[in-house]
């Protein structure tokens, strides 16, 4: 395919009130040096790289992070953005597109969204949302830019409670909500084939993938 469609995928991230309780994160957190696979990287490229052309931009002081730096990045990857986007969201990066998307309209068509375990406001488990990520009462213009929205969520995450989840369906009416009963924790896995098969499904290109991959119903 000369241009493939796009997917465009934002990580995580984390955020603290001030520098001082980052400091203090950085001085106490556990280290773990082995580079452990999860389902945004390998996995995705595996299952649909041959089709879709998959960007995963590293967003700005990833574990300090700041809404205005992220908006000022995300905004530079536009112009090489294509209609028919499809969008990813891992926990951080799902608020960011939330709230990015509410409150500017996008110029390019996008086809799909997919949200992993967004936070919805600062009542988490065991982390702070802060940095400027907080959600302006109205999301309506999301829905607007956006006629396929999905949400993820898992009842044994440790960090996003799926009370999260409601708060996002009384806001976004037409959006798609699925709760896993479990998903270790905040999405620490190495594949996840549900929402591939949504991807495949919903990019109506189905003919393109090989018939073991193609979902059925």
């Amino acid at each position: 395919m000369k241009n493939k469609p796009q997917i465009f995928f934002i990580h995580g991230g984390m955020t603290f009130k001030t520098r001082k309780h980052y400091l203090h994160f950085l001085k106490t957190r556990t280290i773990n040096i082995k580079d452990e696979p999860r389902w945004y990287n390998e996995y995705l490229d595996l299952k649909l790289g041959k089709t879709f052309e998959i960007i995963r931009p590293r967003m700005p002081l990833k574990e300090y992070a700041k809404y205005e730096d992220w908006k000022i990045h995300f905004e530079k990857h536009i112009p090489y953005l294509r209609n028919n986007l499809i969008l990813i969201g891992g926990s951080l990066g799902g608020i960011f597109l939330v709230k990015y998307l509410s409150e500017n309209k996008f110029h390019k068509k996008i086809r799909s969204l997919y949200l992993v375990c967004p936070p919805y406001d600062n009542t988490l488990n065991a982390e702070v949302l802060a940095g400027g990520f907080k959600l302006k009462n109205d999301l309506s213009l999301l829905e607007r830019e956006v006629k396929d929205i999905h949400f993820f969520f898992s009842k044994d995450d440790n960090i996003v409670p799926i009370s999260h989840a409601e708060k996002y369906r009384a806001r976004l009416k037409t959006a798609h909500i699925t709760i896993f009963k479990r998903k270790n924790g905040h999405f620490r896995i190495s594949t996840f084939p549900e929402l591939v098969r949504l991807i495949i499904e919903n990019s109506r290109i189905t003919s393109l993938f090989p018939e073991s991959t193609t979902p059925k119903r």
